[in-house]
This record gives C-alpha cells, sequence and structure tokens, in this order.
C-alpha cells in the first residue's frame, strides 16, 4: 500500500536530521538523503555576528583585491550618474538652437557641466558650427566617460570572482582538512548526505553571496546614496517627490519577499523530498522488482512530484510577481515626477535638460530598492550555509597524541584487553568488563549476536574511539600512549564493505602503503590470490576502476581489499565480516588468500558464518555485551552452550 504525502514528507524530510546509532558500524559512516538544494535553505542563521564576522576574517587576505572591487564599483556608479547628467546641458543647448527665445535657467550644477564641455568644444573645432561642436564634444566625453565606466565595471567582475573564488577556496579547504581529522564517531553520527551538503549547497550559497549578492548590495548602495545626492542638486522638490514613493515601494517589497521566502523554502523542502525519494528508488531497484513494488513506487513518486509542482508554482509566482510590482511602482513615481516637473517647467524655471535627467534618476532610484530586498533570501541562505560549514570546522577533533607518545616501531602484535568497559554513549554500555588477550600468530575469533559488541573490540583497538574504564595494551604498552598514526599503520582491516578508490588496481591496493613498489604491489596480490583476476583484466594493473568498483565483483573487489592489507606489512589484522557478503565459492577462495595473510600476524575475526572460524586458536562468544563462552572449537562444543546452539543450528544467530 503506498505511503501517503503527509507520511512521504515526514521521512524525507527528517532524513537530514542526525541520527545516533547504538553501535555505529565499522567502515559505513552513516547514510541519508536529503535533497542536496535542500539542506542550505534552513531559515536565517542563529548566530548572525559571529557567523559574519568569521566570514570578514576569511576576507582579509584579499584586503586590497576589496577595496579595488569598491574603488571599481564607485567610479562605475559615479560615471553612470556622470554620464546621465551630462544629458542636460546637451538638451538645453539643443532646446536654445531650435527656441532661441526660450526662458532657461540652468541650476549651478547644469552650469558647471555646461562650461566645462563649452571649454572643450573651444579647444577643439570640428567646423560644424557652434551648436554641432558642442554636442559632438558632450558625445565624445559622453563616449569617454561610459568607456571608463565598462573597464572599470570588467575590472570589478574579475576581481570580486577572484575574491570569491578564493575565499570559497579556503573554506573548502579548511573544511576537508577539518574532516580528516575529525575522529570516526562523527561519521557515525551524522549522515553522510548532511557532511556533503556542506561542501555543494552550503559553500555555493557562501560563494553566491560574495560574488553576486555583496556585490549587488554595495553597487546598490552607492548607486542610491550617488543618485539622491545628483537628484537633490537637480531639483529638491522633485526629489521629495520621489522619496515619498520608497515607504511604499519598500512595502511592496518586502510583502512579496517574505512570501516568496516562505514558498521557496517549501519548494526546496519538497526538492529535498523527490531527490531522496529518487535516490533511495534508484539504488533500490532490485529490491522494487523483486516485491514487485513499481506501481507503489510510481504512485508514491507522483505524489511528491505534484506536491513540489504546487509549491515551485506559488514560489516562482511570487517570485516573478516582485519585478512587474517594484516596476509598476517605479512607473507611477516616475509619472508624477514627470507632471509636477512638468508644472514646475512653466512655473519654476526648471530646465528641459534638468527634467530630463532627472526623469532618469527617478526610474534608476528605485533599482537599488528593489535589488537590496530580494538580496535578503540569499544573504541568510548564505549565512546559514556559512554558519553550518563553522559547525563542521568547530566540531571537536580526535584528541591530540600526548607530548610523549611512543611510536610503534617494531610492534610485535601482542594484544590485550583488562576489564574493558566501553558504550558510545554514557546511558548505554556496549562492552562490559571484557579482558582477553591475542599472542602474535595468533586467530582469536568473535562471534554473536547482531549488537553483541564485536565490531566494537576492533573499534577501540584501533582508538576510533578511547575507552572509560580498562585498559587495552599492545606489547605491553597502553594503545593511548601510542601516537595515534603509528598505531593505525601497524592495524590493517578487511572489512565487510568494500571500498575502492576511482584510480588504478595498482595505486588502489598501494593504498595500504605509499611507498610501496610495483613488484611489492605484485607481491601483495599474489598474497591475495588476486593476480590471476587482475591478469585477466584489459590493462592489468593499469585497469581503472569505476565507481567503488563497480566493474569488479564483489569477490574480486574483497580480494583487492585483502591485498592492500597484506602489502601494508601490518602485525596487527582485523578481519570484520571480510567473507559475508561473497558465496561459498568465492569465500574458498578469499580464504586462500587469507590464509597467506594471517601467517605470522596476530588476527582477531568477526564471522557470522562459523565454519570460517574453526581453525581459531580461540573462539570468543559476545552476548549483551559480555563473554560468555572461550574456548577453541572442539572445546566449545564440549560445553554444548551458545556456541554449540549457534553451530549446530538449533539457535540462529539474530
Amino acid at each position: 500500500m503506498a505511503r501517503t504525502l503527509e507520511q512521504l514528507q515526514r521521512h524525507y524530510n527528517s532524513a537530514a536530521a542526525a541520527h545516533k546509532p547504538n553501535m555505529p558500524p565499522m567502515g559505513r559512516p552513516g547514510g541519508g538523503h536529503g535533497g542536496p538544494r535542500a539542506a542550505g535553505m534552513s531559515g536565517k542563521p542563529k548566530n548572525t555576528k559571529a557567523t559574519v564576522s568569521r566570514l570578514i576574517r576569511y576576507m582579509r587576505p584579499y584586503t586590497l583585491r576589496f577595496i579595488g572591487v569598491l574603488l571599481c564599483m564607485l567610479a562605475s556608479t559615479v560615471t553612470s550618474l556622470v554620464g546621465a547628467y551630462l544629458l542636460a546641458p546637451i538638451i538645453n543647448k539643443l532646446t536654445l538652437a531650435v527656441l532661441p527665445n526660450a526662458a532657461v535657467e540652468m541650476s549651478a550644477a547644469e552650469r558647471v557641466a555646461d562650461r566645462f564641455i563649452a571649454a572643450l568644444t573651444a579647444a577643439g573645432d570640428f567646423g560644424q558650427g557652434e551648436v554641432m561642436n558642442y554636442v559632438l564634444t558632450a558625445l565624445l566625453v559622453l563616449g569617454a566617460i561610459y568607456l571608463i565606466g565598462i573597464v572599470t565595471t570588467y575590472l570589478q567582475s574579475r576581481l570580486m570572482l577572484t575574491v570569491s573564488q578564493g575565499i570559497t577556496e579556503r573554506i573548502r579547504n579548511d573544511l576537508f582538512a577539518r574532516l580528516q581529522k575529525l575522529p570516526v564517531q562523527y561519521f557515525d553520527s551524522h549522515p553522510t548526505g548532511e557532511v556533503m551538503s556542506r561542501f555543494t549547497n552550503d559553500i555555493d550559497n557562501v560563494d553566491m553571496m560574495l560574488n553576486n549578492s555583496l556585490t549587488s548590495i554595495v553597487s546598490g548602495a552607492v548607486t542610491l546614496v550617488g543618485t539622491l545626492t545628483f537628484m537633490l542638486t537637480t531639483n529638491w522638490i522633485l526629489t521629495l517627490v520621489t522619496v515619498v514613493f520608497v515607504p511604499l515601494l519598500v512595502k511592496g517589497v518586502t510583502a512579496v519577499a517574505g512570501r516568496s521566502r516562505k514558498y521557496y523554502k517549501g519548494q526546496q523542502a519538497a526538492l529535498g523530498a523527490v531527490n531522496g525519494y529518487i535516490e533511495e528508488t534508484v539504488t533500490g531497484q532490485k529490491v522494487v522488482k523483486v516485491f514487485n513494488h513499481e506501481d507503489e513506487c510510481t504512485d508514491e513518486f507522483r505524489l511528491l512530484n505534484d506536491d513540489m509542482r504546487d509549491k515551485q508554482f506559488k514560489a516562482q509566482f511570487w517570485g516573478g510577481v516582485m519585478g512587474p510590482i517594484t516596476h509598476n511602482i517605479s512607473m507611477i513615481s516616475y509619472g508624477v515626477t514627470v507632471g509636477i516637473g512638468g508644472v514646475l517647467m512653466c512655473t519654476a524655471g526648471l530646465t528641459p535638460g534638468a527634467l530630463t535627467v532627472f526623469a532618469s534618476y527617478s526610474r534608476q532610484f528605485s533599482m537599488p530598492i528593489s535589488t537590496l530586498s530580494q538580496q535578503t533570501t540569499v544573504i541568510f541562505a548564505a549565512l546559514a550555509g556559512a554558519e553550518r560549514v563553522f559547525q563542521v570546522m568547530d566540531a571537536d577533533p580526535e584528541a591530540p597524541d600526548a607530548p610523549d607518545a611512543k611510536t610503534a616501531d617494531g610492534m610485535r602484535g601482542d594484544v590485550e584487553f583488562k576489564n574493558v568497559t566501553f558504550g558510545y554513549t554514557p546511558d548505554k554500555v556496549v562492552l562490559k568488563n571484557i579482558s582477553l588477550y591475542a599472542h602474535p600468530g595468533q586467530k582469536i575469533a568473535f562471534v554473536g549476536s547482531t549488537g553483541a559488541g564485536k565490531t566494537t573490540v576492533t573499534n577501540l583497538l584501533s582508538r576510533f574511539y578511547d575507552i572509560r574504564e580498562g585498559s587495552i595494551t599492545i606489547d605491553g604498552v597502553d594503545v593511548r600512549d601510542y601516537r595515534r598514526d603509528d598505531l593505525r599503520r601497524n592495524i590493517a582491516m578487511v572489512l565487510q564493505d568494500t571500498h575502492l578508490f576511482s584510480d588504478t588496481v595498482m595505486e588502489n591496493i598501494r593504498y595500504g602503503r605509499p611507498d610501496a613498489t610495483d613488484e611489492e604491489v605484485v607481491a601483495a596480490a599474489k598474497t591475495a590470490s588476486a593476480h590471476s583476476f587482475i591478469m585477466r583484466l584489459q590493462d592489468g594493473y593499469n585497469t581503472r576502476l569505476d565507481g567503488d568498483g563497480a566493474n569488479l565483483s564483489q569477490g574480486q573487489r574483497q580480494l583487492l581489499n585483502i591485498a592492500r592489507a597484506a602489502i601494508s606489512h601490518a602485525p596487527i589484522l582485523v578481519l570484520d565480516e571480510a567473507t559475508s557478503s561473497v558465496d561459498t565459492r568465492t569465500e574458498r577462495h578469499i580464504e586462500v588468500g587469507l590464509s597467506r595473510l594471517m601467517q605470522n600476524r596476530t588476527t582477531l575475526v568477526i564471522a557470522h558464518r562459523l565454519s570460517t572460524v574453526r581453525n581459531a586458536d580461540a573462539i570468543l562468544v559476545l552476548e549483551q555485551g559480555e563473554i560468555i563462552e572461550r574456548g577453541n572449537h572442539e572445546q566449545l562444543l564440549e560445553q554444548k552452550g551458545r556456541y554449540y546452539e549457534l553451530y549446530t543450528g538449533k539457535k540462529e544467530l539474530d
């Protein structure tokens, strides 16, 4: 039965919420959907002042360039305003040429512009008559002014692009560097999609604000002040008429912007739900087909898609209404201004040129107000995105190594747990007073129900988490006293979920030890029984892998993981369900590689298939965080306890 729209929205709109698993699985840093564009549109930031202050710190290295942007912006605005103002003396001169007896009384500013052009006209005679010389000179001056405006606008765009891209590059670098220092616990408790959205949507919103909104705001403010200044020098009465319409314009813009913001937020949430459903359905397409769920999926998607269409319609409608509203209010202001200006021409000696210029300024005056109002949503979205990015940067990294931390050179792999008690959260204990040992060359296996604490043992050994009670030692040294990098360099892991990078087979194996030679890579592949299938690939070891090794079978991917562990030469080997996702025949092939890999190593094995642990030196049975049985295969069968039940099938694993 298909779910309702409300059920689907609740599910996918809450997908980005942080989850806290009781026992996070190794190698699975979390999942989740949450549309990539929905995450950043989270409304207003919680701490705007701190976020802005932090962004300013990122801008400091680009202070000189930003000053250059401001100067270019100022020059561009001034040339636009001055160019428009120079139309006044041209129109006045032409008016006097056509109507010699017209009463034209220029303002002080107009007289200054007229004298400037007249002086240039006297300096260069075109032989075309006084009026024509004057007009040609004025046009040349206008051309030069607008050319300066074009050049400064170009420089402003180029400089601002370097500033915005430089800032976002630094933010990305800092964010990625911080991710490399975060503990595994962070990735276990945050969905992957949520973390990825910081790099995509959130930083893109910041870049958009820096590159577009910031320049629009500064340019709009300069234009507003400059236009108002020129309007006042032209005619203060018409300036008052224009300013009277500002509250009406602001009221209309803010009313529409508020409603538009609400609908855009709904649109983003609907888009996130649609993206999440598509991702889940496409990745789970085999399950959909096996259970004949195609019709239900189509119906559910239609519900989500219809909802997104409705919300997009409202968002686009109110977003599109903004332009006509501001345009019409501007036109009303323009019409009233021109009408009153006509009256002033007849009664107060306003010149035709001044009225023409003022009419242009009247229309130009409303544009920055509209722009500033429309940028509010973008700015809030960018600041909210920046805040989300900074939250990741401020997350606690792994605890630093002690100043006197030991190196792990020459580690033998003598592992011992003493009375270890641990829980991922303080209120839920996962391991209870665990004690065990594993000597070099021994194979120790862990079996038990799901959630019993088997993987947690290996998490603690690698210091992905630190214990609260007890101690874990390797070669008699507490793992917390080793340098963390050295400790992990001496522990090789083969996990149930393989992960291969988009690179060659050679480089994927070399990932286990970057300084390994090609010959050592081949030797490791032979140890893992992977050499034969690699040589059958199109380009052998130089074959590029696609999408996490999608062009290989599951068994082949696992063999490459084993080869990666083999090349590390680590004295401790952890096998976490290394063969559980392959068939029995492939499992036997993999076990050949594993048996070579385990030679002379301390091996800890986690397995659900009990047939894979029969030859272990010791088998530990965990239930509810406690070791309830220990011994080798024969000893545990003789006890006829929990292991016996699991092995004989009298009681299945949970």
